[in-house]
């Protein structure tokens, strides 16, 4: 009978094969030590660029190991190691306080920054569909219940008086007044919030349903301005929308532009396959999202405070206007891209 030997197998020796590769897993060691006990930033970019290399040689080492049957407290030490090295390169670890503060110092805006494109076709087409509201109910006001739902419009249609409409934006002080007033205003709140979640989850249908939110959306504010202007009620109710206006169609339009990075990504997915390029556009997308639920909850409290507490219009337009120019600054100035990266 002839003897049959496994060459899949090769015979490797546990001291010659410890030398030849031990001086790169020290390397890998004191590079991850240092990140462990200093952070990234005090690694040397040269180190850092061979940091991937050290870690995929080292899990070379380790299939190695095992495959030959090497002493197991190598094989242990080189477990231990590849584990280390893979928390440093694809996990975050560091404190969840510290992961927040980077959400909110360059996370959160650098992944509002790259969604540009996509934050201007929401823009756009949320103007469109507000002029062509506008336009359409100005001309036949019988538009304007096509547009807006029977709950959000609770009597402010084309039929109310002035009166009626000027109280919804300064608080007549009325007790009947304040419960209708709260009503909307939390119905408002709700249906925003939500059109802006389905914005972004529907994203993935090739932006088609997204593209509809938006406009949607777009339709129904121009339905209520021109409502407010045909009565002679349009720069209060403009200010009325502008205190916290401006903080929630923000967040709206950037829901929407995340729905439109996943949409786009899956639609023209390049060399990718389409469900690498919808993982790949996610990231971004999902951290913008995440923001927008932030700026929906500070609406909401600004809303609050212009509703019961100013109803002077000057106030409320500096107020709406300083948030817009803080969200800009915030989510548009420039931030250093190293810092960013190795967070």
């Amino acid at each position: 009978m002839t003897a049959y030997v496994d060459v899949r197998t090769p015979l490797v020796n546990a001291t010659r094969f410890r030398a030849a590769h031990e001086a790169d897993w020290d390397q890998l060691d004191k590079i991850l030590t240092l990140i462990e006990n200093r952070g990234v930033g005090a690694v040397p970019d040269q180190q850092l660029l061979v940091l991937p290399l050290l870690y995929r040689a080292a899990l070379s080492s380790l299939s190695v190991a095992r495959e030959t049957s090497l002493d197991r407290a190598l094989i242990t030490y080189l477990e231990h190691l590849c584990t280390r090295a893979y928390f440093q390169i694809y996990g975050v670890p560091t404190s969840p306080a510290k992961q927040l503060a980077h959400f909110f110092a360059r996370g959160w805006p650098q992944a509002v920054q790259s969604l540009w494109k996509e934050t201007l076709i929401s823009l756009l087409l949320t103007i469109a569909g507000a002029v062509v509201a506008y336009l359409l109910i100005a001309h036949d006001p019988s538009w304007f219940y096509a547009m807006i739902p029977d709950g959000m419009a609770e009597g402010r249609d084309p039929t109310a008086s002035a009166e009626l409409l000027r109280q919804t934006i300064y608080d007549g002080g009325k007790d009947a007044q304040q419960s209708a007033l709260a009503f909307f205003a939390s119905f408002l709140f709700t249906h925003n919030a939500q059109i802006a979640i389905f914005a972004f989850a529907l994203g993935f249908m090739f932006c088609v349903p997204t593209a509809g939110l938006i406009v949607y959306n777009g339709l129904m504010l121009g339905a209520m301005v021109e409502l407010f202007v045909s009565k002679g009620l349009g720069y209060g109710f403009v200010g009325w929308l502008t205190i916290h206006g401006t903080t929630e169609m923000f967040a709206i339009i950037l829901s929407g532009a995340a729905g439109f990075r996943i949409g786009l990504a899956i639609a023209f997915p390049g060399r990718l396959s389409r469900t690498d390029a919808a993982v790949a556009a996610g990231r971004s997308a999902a951290t913008a999202m995440g923001g927008t639920v932030i700026m929906l909850a500070i609406a909401g409290l600004l809303e609050g405070i212009g509703r019961q507490t100013i109803t002077s219009d000057e106030a409320r337009y500096a107020i709406g206007i300083a948030m817009l120019v803080g969200w800009l600054v915030y989510f548009y100035l420039p931030r250093g891209k190293r810092d960013g990266a190795a967070a």
